[in-house]
């Protein structure tokens, strides 16, 4: 039961308490009223204080049910016998242990359950043969109601444990999902781990090579052994920015060393224009600007932005189809490195491409890790626009970052 957001839960055990009541005084009603006026004029018993208490003692077990089906129907069943047994009018009283006996069936396996279907039938043919009914006519309605009930209850239990399983699955599902999200935020980091390799790998290299420049012509030339020491401070200065964000995604694990790709080369925001050009050669019609006043970039953030915009076009070509229209902008401004691909129209998506569908992952990777932020989404006009922003480091007097 719902009243507006609030829902009202209610304890089994007391709506099986009610209903027990309500078939205990419901069957009292119907046999004093059958006893009057029928069953009297027969000769039968009366329908005195022995069959209220039998009556009661039939159908009160129901409020059981749903803690203790076995004990509510051998309450029921033998208080039915009883009954039956003491010579009171017939045709009462035998609904009980037919829902007592359901519920017995949906709860137990049929192993176990087909002990009270054989019960229940006994008991139903005794009080129908002792009603005056034929061999023949109380077996066939036995086994009609019993035959009911059973395959009624038997399709309820598979339901019941259909739905255990299902939720057992959905547990289990839900838990492998956040186990594969895990592996692969550890697999992209890891893989962008040994991409900032290439990057520090060069920067060290770039500062041994200008140490060595400095010592060399320290005596004979002081202007270039200080442009050299310049160039060192600020080459450092990048090194320890890269390998802060090496340190920040580089994880415990192992790793095949025969992978593909392993020491690849790290591509530059230089690369980009030879990446459009494959995108149009793909059938899309990528529009390319860059604003704001060029700089030296770190070689990790230029890695990043690569690598954003490859995915965003990738996506493009996937999504949207040939003759989709992209917009891909660069903005460097004095304190960030912002960019856009936006892509509308196409004729219809390439279903046959594969997608990992951790592309959107990546690129949120990528950009936390630089200390950004990435929008990506469906626009307006129908189109799918991603948008990053990464910051970037003031530039020094000598014009490096």
């Amino acid at each position: 039961m719902q009243v507006g957001r609030r829902r009202i839960r209610v304890d089994p055990l007391v709506i099986d308490g009610l209903l027990g009541c309500a078939m205990a005084v419901g069957t009292v009603v119907y046999g004093w009223q059958a006893y009057t006026a029928l069953y009297r004029a027969q000769g039968w018993p009366s329908f005195g204080l022995s069959a209220v208490a039998l009556t009661l003692a039939v159908n009160l077990p129901l409020a059981l049910r749903g803690r203790a089906p076995w004990t509510a129907f051998a309450l029921s069943c033998g208080a039915l016998a009883l009954y039956t047994v003491a010579g009171y009018q017939p045709s009462a009283n035998l609904w009980a242990p037919l829902l007592a006996c359901y519920t017995v069936i949906v709860r137990h396996p049929a192993r176990r359950a087909v002990w009270a279907a054989a019960a229940l039938a006994v008991t139903w043919v005794a009080a129908a043969l002792r009603a005056g009914l034929s061999v023949e006519l109380s077996v066939a309605q036995t086994a009609i109601a019993v035959g009911v009930v059973w395959g009624w209850a038997a399709g309820r239990r598979r339901l019941v444990e259909s739905n255990v399983r299902l939720a057992e699955l959905t547990v289990q599902l839900r838990r492998e999902q956040e186990l594969r999200a895990q592996h692969a935020i550890a697999r992209e980091r890891l893989r962008i781990a040994r991409e900032l390799h290439d990057a520090v790998a060069h920067h060290l290299s770039a500062l041994a090579m200008q140490a060595g420049l400095a010592e060399y012509v320290f005596a004979s030339d002081p202007a270039a052994a200080r442009r050299a020491v310049v160039s060192v401070g600020s080459s450092s200065r990048q090194a320890l920015e890269e390998m802060r964000g090496l340190l920040g995604v580089l994880r415990t694990g192992t790793e095949d060393p025969d992978e593909e790709g392993l020491y690849r080369s790290a591509p530059r925001l230089a690369a980009l224009e030879d990446l459009v050009r494959r995108t149009r050669e793909a059938g899309l019609d990528v529009a390319w600007a860059v604003s704001g006043h060029r700089r030296p970039l770190p070689s990790g953030v230029e890695l990043c932005a690569y690598r954003i915009v490859q995915e965003a076009l990738t996506n493009a070509v996937k999504h949207a189809g040939r003759g989709a229209r992209v917009r891909v902008g660069l903005d460097f401004t004095s304190g960030a490195l912002t960019g856009e691909v936006i892509s509308r129209g196409g004729s219809a998506a390439v279903a046959e491409l594969p997608s990992s569908g951790l592309g959107l992952l990546g690129m949120r990777e990528r950009v936390r890790l630089y200390g950004g932020s990435l929008r990506a989404g469906p626009t307006a006009e129908g189109g799918f626009e991603v948008a990053f922003t990464i910051p970037l480091a003031p530039l020094d007097a000598a014009g490096g970052a």
